[in-house]
């Protein structure tokens, strides 16, 4: 295991890279290291391109992943970095069995048999069905069922419209409080990753914990406490907040770090 080239001045290396990167996002070793489960010694180590630790190319890449996430690079291009330093993995050849070919051509020369089994089956099944249409033609004393006339009832159901004008659905009206959707005497907070991947801290006003970790594109949390709620987010132009009900928009700008903190009926920083 090589630990790296040195890094050029026009293209920084896969470890460098990831220092600036989350230099400049306002995290720490030890948040990385919390956010990817990468150990800090491993996280350190990989930023100085050093990559003994990582128990080979597969685990090396790996937690080149979850590094470039937590601090919103593509992890991609990293990776394409690292295979041309340190060579792309070898591809897996599947070899077919060698009887593969001549697999068709392998049929049974016995004759086929009478199947005796189906047959009986057959043959119950039909003394079944004429034991029963003779019952059954018999509880009628010989009188025809053909003036018995069943008129089958039809159900209309008439669809429910909503008023409409000159056949365009009404929009729905705006609800008169920004905080409807919020519990009295509570305070909700929801993020949702709706530009990319984002590192989220999120705590109670005792201090607990409820979330640390990184929220990808398109996925969504929410937590309610009677107090506050405090966040730490890594990449605020990738997130999108609602508090108490109401649409704040993104919580900054990309590859910004915000501290919010969020208040009952306080739609706004707090």
């Amino acid at each position: 295991m090589s630990i790296g080239n040195s890094p050029s001045d026009d293209r920084p290396s896969v470890g460098r890279a990831l220092a600036q990167a989350r230099v400049e996002s306002g995290l720490s070793v030890d948040e990385v290291s919390t956010a990817t489960r990468v150990r800090v010694p491993i996280v350190q180590a990989i930023e100085r391109d050093d990559f003994s630790r990582c128990g080979g190319d597969v685990y090396a890449r790996g937690h080149i992943r979850s590094l470039a996430r937590a601090v919103g690079l593509d992890p991609e291009p990293l990776i394409e970095s690292y295979d041309a330093e340190h060579g792309a993995p070898a591809a897996t050849v599947t070899v077919p069995p060698v009887y593969q070919a001549d697999r068709g051509k392998i049929r049974s020369t016995e004759p086929r048999r009478p199947n005796w089994t189906a047959a009986m089956v057959a043959a119950i099944v039909a003394v079944v069905g004429f034991v029963g249409y003779t019952a059954f033609s018999g509880g009628n004393n010989g009188k025809s069922t053909a003036g018995a006339t069943t008129t089958p009832t039809a159900t209309r159901t008439t669809p429910t419209h909503t008023p409409q004008s000159n056949g365009v659905p009404s929009p729905p009206q705006p609800t008169n409080s920004a905080i409807a959707a919020a519990p009295p005497g509570k305070v909700t907070v929801k993020v949702t990753a709706a530009g990319g991947i984002s590192w989220i801290q999120a705590t109670d006003s005792n201090g607990k914990q409820l979330y640390q970790d990184s929220l990808h594109k398109g996925q969504s949390m929410t937590w309610t406490d009677d107090k506050k709620i405090k966040l730490i987010i890594g990449n605020a132009g990738a997130v999108q907040l609602f508090v108490n009900g109401k649409d704040l928009g993104a919580a900054g700008n990309d590859g910004q770090v915000v501290r919010l903190t969020y208040t009952p009926g306080d739609p706004t920083q707090g």
